[in-house]
């Protein structure tokens, strides 16, 4: 039970229709929904960058991976922090630094300034990504509470779709910057609501002293494996291995300090749950596969294809109307079914579509080689994301909920984030390849089938996943 902040008067579980507990469910999709557009958005806006601050492809990617660096090793901190100071106090930080890091984005005057900015404004979707789920599960009566969290799921995933077309919008009538200025207004709307609407919650058995080193450690090992993989495809392929070396030891070193730590942020103990080390395996390869796609596509249509920004992000408008149409009967189907089903047939729809989205660089055929694959892509997603998230929560029991939601988050932003550091390597994109047309087209062509094939082997992954209806039951639609 919570209590507003600073007045210790206990509140009662809030109830779904109720007007506060809309306030709530508001406040906590348009704080979400700021982190998880990031992911979308900021690729269209790429090329344009570029154009106007130069860089080569590492340069570039960095200015992708910043971002999620930070969110994928910080989000674990950020929901100890939330349980230990306040749900609702670190909302409202995190909202207050992405929305102060994203006009210093707007305003950088070169890239590394740029770069720097958006590891910032990382640090604040760190804080917001873990609070919000957290305050919903805090806030909301039991009988309520998978509701709430599926209605929250299917409106920050119909924003995540729809950040190509915002950003394309903004880019072609004003400028690149424009795509972080509109975090402001939105952002300053999430805090309001969050101010008045918002109950404290906090995690009264959270322990005092925070992994701080096991943090450090992590931060270290994960960006130093980031940077290693996207200096692979320069001119020191040596230097890049012994970066990656020393990645290796840095987190060997993260896992030997949580075996250590007083309250670690990745308890050894969860590994002992077969099905949550399965899901989270199968979701680390399907949002590596999902990264490189939503990061490569709308610069290929860009550069490669020579489509406007906005026509690039309209261009994946099927992925959002297949994800409105879709996500309901998605949870319904994962509700009766389990798991296993929708997610293996989710990938393997999914894989088809990256496969057929090898020729989206020449656009012969507009239809056929761009609108048609990013719709059947799009239908992979919508039948695999929430029964997958679903199977994650369900692994580990109710109380370590919080844990399993911050560690699921973890291991979706660090898939994204590898995959997009690799792009330049696998792709052959390094020097100025996001830059160059044909480089790009023959590139897309080779990211596209290496995403099939992760995609497939997350559907044979996920075959060890657990069938029955009610490990999915309490985080889907009912």
């Amino acid at each position: 039970m919570g209590t507003p902040l600073g007045t210790g008067v206990p509140v009662a579980p809030l109830t779904w229709g109720r007007a506060r507990a809309r306030w709530v469910l508001a406040a906590t999709v348009l704080g979400s929904a700021l982190t998880f557009v990031d992911m979308t958005a900021v690729p269209v806006a790429l090329p344009a960058v570029g154009a106007e601050l130069g860089g080569d492809a590492a340069g570039l990617t960095w200015v992708a991976n910043a971002y999620t660096l930070a969110v994928a090793s910080l989000v674990l901190l950020g929901g100890s922090l939330g349980d230990r100071y306040g749900r609702r106090r670190i909302f409202l930080a995190g909202t207050m630094c992405f929305s102060l890091s994203a006009a210093v984005c707007a305003l950088a005057p070169d890239l590394p300034g740029l770069i720097l900015a958006r590891a910032a404004q990382g640090i604040g979707g760190a804080l917001l990504a873990p609070a919000s789920i957290a305050i919903l599960e805090a806030s909301f009566a039991p009988a309520d509470r998978a509701r709430a969290i599926g209605a929250w799921t299917g409106l920050t995933a119909v924003a995540t779709a729809t950040g190509p077309f915002v950003a394309g919008w903004l880019v072609q009538a004003g400028s690149w910057r424009w795509v972080f200025l509109v975090h402001l207004p939105v952002a300053a709307v999430a805090a309001l609501i969050a101010h008045r609407h918002l109950p404290e919650s906090r995690n009264p058995g959270a322990c005092v002293r925070l992994d701080v080193p096991g943090a450090a450690l992590l931060v270290a090992g994960l960006g130093a494996l980031t940077l290693g993989l996207t200096a692979g495809a320069g001119p020191g392929p040596v230097a890049a291995g012994g970066v990656i070396a020393g990645a290796v030891l840095l987190l060997g070193a993260f896992l030997l300090r949580e075996r250590r730590a007083v309250s670690p942020l990745l308890p050894p103990a969860v590994f002992a749950s077969r099905p949550f080390v399965v899901a989270n395996l199968v979701t680390f390869v399907a949002y590596a596969a999902m990264g490189t796609v939503f990061f490569a596509l709308p610069v290929t249509l860009q550069v490669g294809a020579g489509l406007s920004p906005l026509a690039a992000g309209l261009s994946l408008s099927p992925f959002t109307l297949v994800m409105l149409v879709g996500s309901a009967a998605t949870g319904r189907w994962a509700g009766r079914a389990g798991a296993r089903r929708p997610v293996v047939t989710g990938l393997l729809v999914a894989a088809l579509g990256a496969a057929l989205l090898g020729r989206a660089g020449v656009a012969d055929d507009y239809v056929r080689d761009v609108l048609l694959p990013v719709a059947v892509f799009g239908a992979g997603l919508t039948l695999y994301v929430t029964p997958l998230t679903a199977a994650s929560l369900a692994a580990l029991p109710d109380a370590r909920a919080g844990l399993a939601s911050g560690v699921n988050n973890a291991v979706a932003r660090t898939g994204g984030l590898l995959a997009v550091a690799a792009v330049p390597l696998v792709g052959g994109l390094g020097g100025a390849g996001l830059t160059d047309p044909e480089r790009v087209r023959d590139g897309f062509a080779l990211l596209a089938w290496a995403c099939a094939g992760l995609l497939a082997a997350g559907a044979l992954l996920s075959s060890l996943l657990a069938r029955r209806p009610e490990d999915v039951r309490a985080a889907t639609h009912p």
